[in-house]
């Protein structure tokens, strides 16, 4: 059994940063197949940025160049550093790891 718990979200303005960490627990090998998503009111959830089985990166386009995911293999931990944010950023992020999802950390972006 897998548990994530994220954290870090919260209210920012337009063009400001926040950084999302994810903890993970039980049945884990590393952080690789781990990854970030999110769903905002009325949408479907949608990948932000994975860390695939190869240990490689992949981003969603509306997130290329103003996200970075990375994590530490030791501590199981994912984070997802987000710049330069956006209104439509706005949505719950949450952490996943194959069928197990976190219970997700809302971000506003909101003047």
């Amino acid at each position: 059994q897998v548990r994530l718990v994220e954290s870090g979200g919260g209210l920012v303005q337009p063009g400001g940063s926040l950084r999302l960490s994810c903890a993970a627990s039980g049945s884990i090998f590393g952080i690789y197949s781990m990854g970030w998503y999110r769903q905002a009111p009325g949408k479907q959830r949608e990948l932000v940025a994975r860390i695939t089985a190869s240990g490689s990166t992949n981003y969603a386009d509306f997130v290329k160049g103003r996200f970075t995911i990375s994590g530490d293999n030791a501590k199981n931990t994912l984070s997802l550093q987000m710049n330069n944010l956006k209104p439509e950023d706005t949505a719950v992020y949450y952490c996943n790891y194959f069928g197990a999802w976190g219970q997700g950390t809302q971000v506003t972006v909101s003047s």
